[in-house]
């Protein structure tokens, strides 16, 4: 999990880096709602959709993993606590 995790991060990144060098700007809003997306950046940033949209969907990849993370841990050290007797 651990390399998935950083190999998702360097890819994030890299497309990260791609975005800050053409000054593509969009916030959190923009990052969890499709709609706003399209109307509100799209536009700005024709030529740099597919960078758009690839960083948009690692991210919201990578959150989705982290959650999952979080939970299962939750669920293994409270299944570790009740049988902790």
């Amino acid at each position: 999990m651990l390399f998935l995790n950083l190999y998702f991060r360097v890819k994030v990144l890299r497309t990260y880096r791609k975005l800050v060098e053409n000054r593509v700007e969009f916030g959190a809003a923009h990052l969890f709602n499709r709609e706003k997306m399209e109307a509100e950046v799209m536009p700005l940033y024709p030529h740099m959709r597919e960078e758009i949209e690839t960083f948009v969907n690692h991210m919201r990849y990578s959150i989705r993993m982290a959650t999952v993370l979080i939970a299962l841990i939750t669920l293994f050290g409270a299944i570790l606590m009740y049988f902790r007797e």
